[in-house]
């Protein structure tokens, strides 16, 4: 994978332009690309952003979401647009095969992959250009990154702004995650002289949910929370009847892995949700504990040391104990941990 600094000088050149993400994009992976979007239309490319999957309704909002491509909604589409892209940027996930049913398009697409991702363990040989930077907060902090050192800052209109922002936002928590770096404050700083209105971002992305997922929130921390004090851990487990029941949508669960994390003593909290299809897991930590290293070893996943994700085909309950028993193995570092 050669330096994605050596794409600077060739970016007057128009071509035929796709972006992508991983799967269920979230806030980070929708704005990096959104955000990149935008730059590179300045320069009379020819540009599409193409999801894997569909999307959570709290980012429909976001400026030029509306022209996104849903590849399981236009497949044939979406599969011509791959095949005749010049560049395919590759943003927030590292390995093909977060892109679901995408990956063996993408894998056989003729153009340049080029990478922009912050996660661990990349598969660089499947990309021409890029960079992969783990100790940057956001995949959106990447494409600020990109858009400034190749001389495109006053490139970036309100509505990129709006998008660039969101990433990182969300990607750090709303900023009180460990990643939140200087560099963090300092791009929030120049986006807010360069007009951004950051409380619109906010009602948009906080302020948007239906009642129907409050009502599920607090179905489920009464009923489907469990905490193992001795581990210092806490589990959600969501059956796929639950999430029919609240009428559960794309990004309706987004963040509630983070709730047991506020209760006092709890160093590690999952939440286990039935996608029907597969169960999907998302991890969260404080304290050292490296969950990457953890999703990758029992759950076929991983992402960063403290947030990070996994899979299992096998049915709910079988993939809980799975996870009391990797708890139970983890017990000695778990324990340990002094507040």
């Amino acid at each position: 994978m050669r330096p994605l600094e050596d794409i600077y000088s060739l970016l007057d050149t128009p071509r035929k332009i796709v972006i992508t993400m991983h799967q269920k994009p979230d806030g980070d992976a929708m704005g990096s690309a959104l955000g990149l979007y935008h730059y590179l239309k300045t320069f009379g490319h020819d540009v599409v952003v193409i999801s894997p999957t569909n999307w959570a309704d709290f980012l429909h909002w976001m400026p030029g979401t509306n022209l996104v491509v849903d590849y399981e909604r236009e497949k044939g589409r979406a599969d011509l647009l791959l095949q005749h892209a010049d560049w395919i940027f590759c943003l927030d996930f590292n390995v093909l095969s977060r892109t679901k049913r995408m990956e063996e398009s993408l894998a056989a697409a003729p153009g340049n992959r080029i990478l922009i991702d912050h996660h661990q363990q990349p598969e660089t040989a499947r990309f021409t250009w890029g960079k992969s930077d783990v100790n940057k907060s956001s995949t959106a902090e990447m494409v600020y990154d990109f858009i400034k050192e190749s001389g495109g800052a006053n490139r970036m209109s309100l509505d990129c702004i709006q998008c660039i922002y969101t990433g990182v936002m969300t990607d750090t928590g709303s900023f009180r995650f460990p990643a939140t770096s200087a560099s963090v404050h300092r791009l929030i700083a120049d986006l807010k002289d360069r007009g951004l209105q950051h409380s619109v971002v906010h009602e948009n992305i906080y302020d948007n949910f239906t009642e129907n997922r409050f009502r599920f929130i607090g179905h489920v921390l009464s009923h489907l929370l469990d905490v193992y004090y001795e581990y210092n851990t806490a589990i959600i487990t969501v059956p796929q009847q639950i999430l029919q029941k609240f009428d559960i949508k794309t990004g309706d669960t987004e963040g509630l892995v983070n709730y047991p994390l506020g209760i006092q003593g709890i160093r590690l909290a999952v939440i286990i949700v039935d996608r029907g299809e597969e169960r999907k897991l998302s991890f969260r930590s404080k304290g050292g504990f490296d969950v990457n290293v953890f999703a990758r070893k029992y759950f076929n996943g991983g992402g960063h040391a403290s947030a990070s994700g996994g899979s299992s085909y096998e049915p709910l309950e079988k993939v809980k104990q799975q996870f009391l028993v990797a708890m139970k193995e983890n017990a000695a570092e778990l324990s340990s941990y002094s507040f």
